[in-house]
């Protein structure tokens, strides 16, 4: 996808050369790996670096573009938001100290982005799902002014053919519909590339997938989105659903996502490949100079174009990659589940835990799957995004938890498997340490946030405290501690934040009690008595605003001495209220109310009410803005 002529895959021409081009590059890998013309001997390590930018009031930004415009650095490319940039580190010869020079070129190059954002008056956050994001900011206006963007939103939305879906649930749940693929943008991760022996690929991928599970649940770093408490590692079932083009259905067919963990263990690195050519349409062309079969009977290396292409549109969280460096064909395992941050710092530690493992595995698991069902490593990895170092996992036939599994058998085995590698000791020492850390005090980015939110909610809305998280979270990377030293985020590290009450959907309530029209009146007043409420929306079944009943209005009608004694809310409600959108301005919203004269108004987006605002909310955000003002000044 990081190719910029692509065009969609419908003209049946073109689409039949793609094909044929797709096939004969499968067939050319196969041939490759017979021929021993893939690279061995030598192990080489690479990562993506995804980062988020935020405002001066620690919201995403517009800015990306111009950021890296700034930059000017070929290690940088766009992503899909507006808010997002990425990193491409160099590949590095796994040795000696390999992992401090990676380390070093990653705090070089955020330094470089971090310089072009301060300019701006902008920052950089490292974190798997940004806290601040709001709904605005999975809008059409914050995706990347970019052809391939573009085309992919089109293609997505086409193969869809109905709203995207989201249903995610945890100690919150997250519900809704969406019109575009703009949520997957929330997700920012640390990807990991390790080049592996071509005869030893398939035992390899399989022993990454066993050890996904394991290692996802001590590296969890994105329990919020959209400020609901969701999974450990939201970023696994949003990603699955923000692209999922497989609509709705009443039968039993069973279709594979685009984005996936895998059904089965495989059996050679072309059987993957092979189905995914099968079971996922293809989205893009491009233009191909070269059959791949025909530059390898003229002696020379195939890129591979077609086979990369798609490749790069169907998303595991373990992919397997070919690449071309200096001329020579190499096969990668690239690890796409880690989330970015919440430090560089813990980056490279989960980055050396998983590549010691990679290089330790034991006998007994080649040919794994002679000897264990790929079902429950497929469970393990969910457990460890549902509940991380909380889950258990299912290891040599036995029920652990987690982090006995980690800080018993895995901690020794990475740093085994580091040494083999002659990995400087100071190196292994430093970042299992803080796995080490991590573990025995379930002190992963996940916890720390989830703790941090709840601390700061005592005190704060849900978007201050959004805010403040990404705040402190920004402040805490300065400090260069990783994430286990860190300690619950403080309320008084909050104090000082300059926030930005803006749009409505940052301040209106969402957790709303609501009646039905055909409710009677006294039943409406007992439900505001209870919940101590002054407004209540009047709804219908499919969640569409029917009316507003205030108490005032209410009691008056029940103190009527000619009232109906089994009267409704419908006999009740305001048939017309005054309403307003989730991205109305507040200033507007607080003179739309004193214009009507009205107490409250009813959020409503596509005729359906999903949020209230008072006069009560209005007040207070009018004191904290004037707050904010009198502190400038």
């Amino acid at each position: 996808m990081g190719q910029q002529k692509l065009s969609i895959a419908k003209e049946p021409e073109s689409r039949k050369l793609f094909l044929k081009h797709l096939l004969h590059d499968v067939e050319a890998i196969d041939q490759m790996l017979q021929n021993g013309q893939i690279e061995s001997g030598i192990s080489r390590i690479g990562a993506e670096q995804e980062f988020c930018l935020v405002d001066k009031y620690f919201k995403p930004s517009m800015n990306a573009l111009e950021i890296l415009e700034k930059v000017d650095d070929p290690h940088f490319t766009p992503e899909l938001a507006k808010y997002n940039l990425e990193i491409n580190l160099d590949p590095m010869e796994l040795k000696g100290d390999c992992f401090s020079k990676m380390q070093s070129q990653l705090v070089s190059l955020l330094g470089k982005a971090e310089d072009a954002a301060n300019r701006l008056d902008e920052r950089i956050i490292l974190t798997g799902i940004l806290p601040s994001i709001d709904f605005r900011a999975v809008q059409m206006e914050y995706m990347t002014p970019k052809p391939r963007y573009a085309a992919l939103a089109d293609i997505m939305s086409e193969l869809r053919g109905e709203d995207f879906e989201l249903n995610i649930t945890g100690v919150d749940e997250l519900i809704l519909t969406h019109n575009n693929i703009l949520f997957e943008a929330c997700n920012t991760s640390f990807q990991c590339h390790y080049q592996v022996e071509p005869d030893e690929f398939t035992d390899m991928y399989n022993w990454a997938q066993m050890l996904s599970g394991p290692v996802l649940s001590v590296a969890c770093n994105s329990p919020l989105l959209i400020g609901k408490q969701l999974w450990a590692e939201t970023r696994i079932p949003l990603f699955q659903q923000s692209i999922d083009t497989r609509g709705k259905g009443y039968h039993l067919r069973e279709r594979e996502q685009r984005v996936t963990f895998g059904n089965r263990w495989i059996k050679s690195v072309s059987d993957v490949y092979k189905n995914d050519i099968a079971r996922h349409t293809l989205l893009f062309l491009t233009d191909i100079e070269h059959d791949s079969l025909d530059t390898l009977k003229n002696g020379k290396i195939p890129n591979l174009k077609a086979l990369q292409l798609h490749n790069g549109t169907v998303y595991k969280w373990n992919r397997p990659c070919y690449g071309v460096l200096d001329g020579v064909p190499h096969l990668r395992i690239e690890n796409r589940y880690l989330p970015s941050g919440p430090t560089v710092q813990d980056e490279i530690a989960n980055f050396a835990f998983w590549i010691g493992l990679m290089c330790n595995i034991p006998e007994k698991y080649k040919n794994i799957w002679e000897r264990i069902n790929f079902d429950e490593v497929k469970e393990n990895f969910y457990k460890a995004a549902m509940w991380g170092i909380q889950s258990g996992m299912v290891w040599d036939g036995k029920l652990m938890s987690a982090r006995r599994l980690i800080l018993e058998v895995l901690i020794p085995m990475a740093r085994e498997g580091l040494e083999k590698k002659g990995i400087n000791q100071s190196d292994i020492d430093k970042n299992l340490d803080i796995i080490r850390g991590r573990a025995e005090n379930h002190a992963t980015g996940s916890r720390w946030i989830v703790e941090s939110y709840r601390k700061l909610r005592e005190n704060l809305t849900r978007e201050e405290s959004t805010v403040a998280l990404t705040a402190i979270m920004h402040y805490r990377k300065l400090t260069g501690k990783p994430v286990h030293e860190w300690g619950v985020a403080k309320i008084s590290e909050a104090e000082k934040l300059e926030m930005q009450y803006d749009i409505v959907s940052n301040i209106m309530t969402t957790n709303l009690v609501t009646v039905q029209e055909n409710d009677i009146a006294e039943l409406v007043l007992k439900v505001m008595d209870w919940r101590n409420i002054h407004h209540l929306p009047v709804e219908d079944s499919h969640g569409k605003l029917k009316g507003i009943i205030t108490k005032n209005r209410l009691v008056r009608y029940l103190n009527n001495p000619d009232k109906d004694g089994l009267a409704t809310a419908a006999d009740v409600m305001d048939t017309d209220p005054v309403t307003i959108g989730p991205n109305d301005d507040i200033k507007y919203a607080m003179l739309l109310m004193i214009d009507k004269g009205v107490s409250c108004l009813p959020v409503v987006e596509k005729n359906e009410l999903i949020g209230i605002i008072t006069d009560k909310d209005t007040q207070d955000i009018w004191n904290k803005m004037k707050k904010n003002t009198d502190a400038k000044n």
